[in-house]
């Protein structure tokens, strides 16, 4: 019997979506693009109007012949690739590849994976959107553009095996930047005073904050030691009076619903994931998980979007299990809409696909990965229907003769959405006090400290920079982290970016020649024309032209310019056991490493070993700095494989009071503190160094 022929890109989805519809249907994987752009050369006829020339990706070869055979055998066909600009263009794709016509109704698209969404979907084929393809084209084609043009000009003027893209050099500016504001800061001394209260058992600390002078209050600025010796000794431990009170009532409102920038922000700053992590974590929680009897089903909503917004049965599915599990007072139904300017609102926020799954049902169907990430996306999405966090907020001023005291404290009246989505504030409490009332403080301190420049960016926060100045979409921001992490332009150290010698060169040079299209708002620019193309308001050929008009002038410029940014390989001082030339320290994909400096030549290369001056307690080798397979630092023994001992937590030549086991340094978000290496033992301290 003839089958109808589902086309998708993931083998997973296909596996899921093909259980869901059953025998009369055949569901097959593309396994990404089957059509792309060569990887040899350009593939762009510049001179042609920017046409592109797409050919069949290399070593797809079987997978193609295998839906050409399934296509001939099929009653009739649907394309289901992802519901957005790439997957509307794989689908063009295909019509190309199986000879069928784009305005006839082959292109099916759901945001969720659920059964209904998906046979609903089946009955509402349309023709493929040439806006939406066009915009793909033209972000594909500007891209290959900019980048194959660009790189070999990095080679010529910095270093062999660069490269450069139009979004990620963006961002590396944006770092370099904030590199250099770091490195041009000048850090100000300033002194805070401190005084400490007890009342009714509640312990209480106010900061002094200003100065009474004749009729008028001026705000007090502490520069050196000296001037708070000086307010000290004004300063009568007995001599402490409430100068006034106020009291406020507040309330704390529900966030929206994820959009992918948000939920890589939260999962970074709440989970500790990476953004590359957290996206192929929710592809797996969208593309179907196995939940014994019930089968498998999608998870959550499509995780590529920029909207908040959610459907009328997500926000009524949502209330009733408030109103059944936690209350009818905590219910109260919104739906955002937008969450900003130029947002596309193409899909639904990231949401659960059914509300009422609790994250603790189906926990022992999911990995601990993927049980933290749709935790976190039910417990935002659920909490976004909830009524506000409702508080009172205190203020106590403090007088100690002319000089005014501040504290601050606040008490949760009603918990709201907190509730559901647990947020950090905690209560503060502060005791009873009226105006007027004596105050004794049971201790008055003064603390050094120096202003700071703005911290180096995190992936989260750099996410968040360019989500607001609009370089890059959804779908993009965790390549294009991805992009200068591989290319070794940045590294992370302590989970912030810091830049390289490389990436440093490189941005040097592009802002030199190509400051112009290189920045944030060129870059939002285009992004908006690119919108504008799959709203059909624009025609991707003609920004092509605009744009390379602009970028020609500024490439003519950088090849005529005669300025030296070569980097030259750092010699390591030893010489290369295999032909005698210099050994130098090289950068590659996986980072630093010593090659020798007759390559190509000669192909010797080792790896950088960094000692701890620790020794092995199992054989007393060395402990060195080591990478694991997915990227993260630990150390381990160099005598490996003969000897296995490893710690995640660096090793300290110091031994533990208690057991005499190595002690080891714990830093990550929420630890700093010196521990035991042995799990059994319960030993820890701070880290002075903290």
């Amino acid at each position: 019997m003839e089958k109808k022929l589902v086309i998708v890109e993931s083998p997973t989805k296909a596996r899921t979506i093909g259980r869901m519809l059953g025998r009369n249907y055949k569901v097959v994987a593309t396994v990404g693009h089957l059509r792309d752009l060569p990887k040899s050369k350009m593939g762009v006829d510049i001179e042609n109007n920017f046409e592109p020339k797409y050919i069949n990706v290399r070593g797809k070869g079987p997978i193609i012949n295998d839906l050409k055979k399934e296509y001939k055998k099929a009653k009739e066909v649907y394309l289901a690739t992802d519901p957005d600009r790439e997957g509307e263009a794989i689908s063009w794709h295909l019509c190309h590849i199986l000879d069928l016509d784009p305005r006839e109704n082959h292109r099916i698209q759901f945001q969720e994976i659920t059964k209904e969404t998906v046979k609903d979907a089946i009955k509402k084929p349309r023709a493929i959107d040439m806006d939406l393809v066009d915009a793909q084209q033209a972000r594909r084609v500007l891209d290959r553009v900019v980048g194959y043009t660009l790189s070999p000009l990095l080679w010529k003027k910095i270093k062999a095996g660069l490269s450069a893209g139009r979004v990620q050099s963006v961002a590396l500016r944006l770092i370099c930047e904030r590199e250099e504001e770091i490195r041009k800061f000048i850090p100000k001394e300033y002194w805070r005073i401190k005084s400490f209260h007890e009342k009714s058992g509640i312990d209480f600390e106010g900061e002094l904050k200003q100065r009474i002078v004749g009729e008028k209050v001026q705000k007090v600025n502490i520069h050196n030691e000296k001037e708070a010796d000086e307010i000290l000794k004004q300063l009568d431990p007995n001599g402490f009076k409430i100068h006034g009170v106020r009291k406020t009532k507040k309330k704390r409102n529900p966030y929206p619903p994820y959009t992918t920038s948000s939920l890589q922000q939260d999962a970074y700053g709440k989970l500790g994931f990476s953004t590359g992590r957290t996206m192929s974590i929710a592809q797996q929680l969208y593309e179907g998980v196995s939940l014994g009897k019930e089968g498998t089903t999608g998870l959550i909503t499509y995780m590529r979007t920029d909207s908040t917004r959610i459907s009328k049965e997500a926000i009524a599915e949502s209330l009733a299990y408030i109103k059944e599990n936690l209350g009818e007072e905590y219910a109260q139904a919104r739906n955002f809409g937008k969450n900003k300017k130029g947002a596309q609102d193409a899909h639904e926020a990231v949401r659960p696909t059914r509300p009422h799954l609790t994250p603790n049902q189906i926990k022992k169907y999911l990995t601990e990965d993927q049980f933290k990430l749709y935790r976190l996306i039910w417990q935002r999405t659920i909490a976004s229907q909830m009524k506000p966090q409702r508080y009172l907020s205190t203020s106590v001023g403090i007088q100690n003769g002319d000089y005014l005291f501040r504290a601050n404290g606040s008490i949760v009246t009603f918990e709201g959405f907190a509730r559901i989505y647990p947020i950090n504030d905690k209560d503060s409490r502060l005791p009873d006090l009226e105006k007027g009332e004596g105050l004794q403080a049971k201790n008055i301190q003064k603390s050094q400290h120096f202003t700071k420049p703005k911290p180096r960016y995190t992936e989260a926060s750099l996410v968040k920079k360019l989500e607001e100045d609009g370089i890059g979409r959804p779908s993009t921001y965790s390549s294009i982290i991805a992009s200068i992490l591989s290319r070794n332009y940045v590294v992370i150290e302590e989970r912030k970016f810091h830049t390289t010698e490389i990436g440093e060169k490189v941005n040097d040079f592009l802002v030199e020649y190509f400051d112009d299209i290189i920045n944030e708002e060129f870059t939002a620019q285009l992004e908006d024309q690119l919108d504008k193309i799959a709203d059909e308001k624009l025609d991707w050929k003609e920004v092509m032209n605009t744009f390379y008009d602009r970028f020609e002038k500024s490439l003519s410029k950088a090849k005529e310019s005669g300025k030296e940014y070569q980097i030259k390989d750092k010699p390591v001082g030893r010489d290369c056991p295999e032909c005698g030339h210099p050994l130098v320290y090289k950068h590659g994909r996986n980072g630093k490493f010593i090659g020798c400096s007759n390559f190509p030549d000669c192909r010797h290369t080792e790896a950088i070993i960094i000692d701890t001056g620790v020794q092995c307690p199992k054989c007393n080798h060395r402990l060195i700095e080591k990478v694991s397979k997915r990227g993260k630092l630990f150390y381990g023994c160099e005598n490996y494989p003969n000897c296995d001992f490893a710690l995640w937590d660096k090793p300290l030549n110091e031994k533990c009071p208690k057991c005499q086991s190595i002690l080891v340094h714990r830093k990550n978000r929420r630890t700093d503190e010196i521990r035991c290496s042995n799990e059994q033992c319960d030993y820890k301290r701070e880290n002075p160094k903290s």
